[in-house]
């Protein structure tokens, strides 16, 4: 096991009508709020915003609003919230909504303490030092962004989608109320499903080793997540099967089970250049550049594939010829993948030419490699995007 320091300061709160809660868990850090949500009619035609802006101001706060979050979200926005937080001397950022929202919130809060041009601390130029306390009303477990230390932005003017990492930006609580899901459109609770066991197979296929504990923590929870994905899929209205979804989210992008490990997040450094490029939801890029990237990469460390297609996968274990092993548990992952209905190629999310290949290949790896189980450079990235445009099977 490596070396490590960990904390995770977020108080989770799951129940039924959690968001009665949002006034209260304000009030204990400030007497003004930030509302940040997507502005869509959802959020106003069912009430929801209604319902969280009557929390807020029962609490005596003095609030304000900042909708329009999309996905992948955008550094205009952030700099209109910094810009409300500065004016009207906001002392809190609360995000209602999924990952986006977060993002944004977090990057709000950074910004607003943060003397010079937030995009700065996004480019490595400055370093995140402090940061309004942050909270969360989750209404789709995806991104793990309502309690990890990450904040991802995009810059729409440069096609960059850049991220920055620290721990003042952990949110303070986060609400969880399994029923604001039970709604969500089929293809927003694949996309999250995928997103979060992603999470923990860029921890999982690590170069470290002596790291039992936490390889069955990962295990477990992308086990579960795979389990509770079929239950939502077949009943939207599973209130356990939701609140379980929820809390793999969470736990899933924490970083606990990442604690003493080498990680390699290559996949999440060439799904951030398509997002960047086409626009395309998160989970999506992930669920076509995964298999590609694990095609790819698994002869560097056989043995760790092989127990994944063992443990999580369910295949059986061909101790005589592992490799076989490992390659079951990547037909057993496109198979998962497939029948949960997301898309597998480069064409079905969109990308018809590899004319940015090169390009996005550049920004992911920023003049190095990424990734840890197998290090890779640029030709490395675009082999995958090729393979990724048919994601066939050996």
């Amino acid at each position: 096991m490596d070396d490590f320091s960990f904390v995770s300061p977020t108080r989770m709160i799951l129940r039924r009508g959690a968001i009665a809660l949002a006034g209260e868990e304000v009030k204990r850090y400030s007497d003004s709020v930030l509302l940040t949500h997507y502005g869509d009619r959802f959020i106003y035609d069912s009430g929801l915003r209604d319902r969280v802006m009557n929390a807020l101001e029962g609490a005596g706060l003095r609030c304000f609003e900042l909708p329009g979050v999309q996905p992948n979200p955008t550094l205009d926005l952030v700099y209109k919230g910094i810009e409300i937080c500065r004016k009207e001397k906001v002392g809190f950022v609360l995000a209602l909504g999924g990952g986006s929202v977060i993002d944004t919130a977090k990057a709000v809060a950074v910004g607003t303490a943060y003397d010079g041009d937030v995009w700065d601390l996004y480019l490595g130029k400055a370093s995140v030092e402090q940061a309004l306390p942050v909270g969360s009303i989750m209404t789709l477990p995806a991104t793990g962004s309502e309690g990890s230390n990450g904040s991802v932005i995009t810059n729409m003017a440069t096609k960059q989608k850049r991220d920055i990492m620290s721990d003042v930006i952990r949110p303070a609580f986060t609400l969880m109320d399994p029923e604001l899901t039970f709604t969500l459109p089929r293809k927003q609770t694949v996309y999250g499903v995928v997103d979060m066991i992603s999470h923990v197979m860029e921890r999982y296929f690590s170069s470290s080793v002596g790291n039992d504990l936490t390889d069955r923590m990962g295990e477990a929870i992308m086990v579960s997540a795979m389990h509770n994905a079929r239950r939502v899929l077949k009943n939207p209205a599973d209130y356990d099967a939701r609140a379980e979804l929820m809390v793999s989210s969470v736990v899933a992008h924490n970083g606990l089970v990442g604690i003493g490990r080498a990680q390699d997040w290559a996949s999440h450094c060439m799904g951030a250049q398509l997002s960047g490029y086409y626009n395309i939801v998160h989970g999506a890029t992930l669920s076509v550049l995964i298999p590609a990237w694990v095609e790819y990469v698994y002869r560097s460390n056989v043995p760790r594939f092989a127990q994944f297609a063992v443990r999580v996968m369910g295949a059986e274990p061909d101790w005589v010829h592992p490799e076989e092993t490992a390659k079951e548990g990547i037909r057993r992952l496109r198979a998962f993948y497939r029948e949960l209905g997301a898309p597998q190629t480069m064409q079905e999310i969109g990308v018809r030419s590899d004319a940015d290949y090169a390009a996005m290949a550049k920004l992911a790896c920023g003049g190095g490699k990424i990734g840890c189980i197998r290090p890779l450079g640029e030709e490395d990235v675009i082999r995958i995007f090729r393979a990724a445009e048919t994601n066939s099977e050996e």
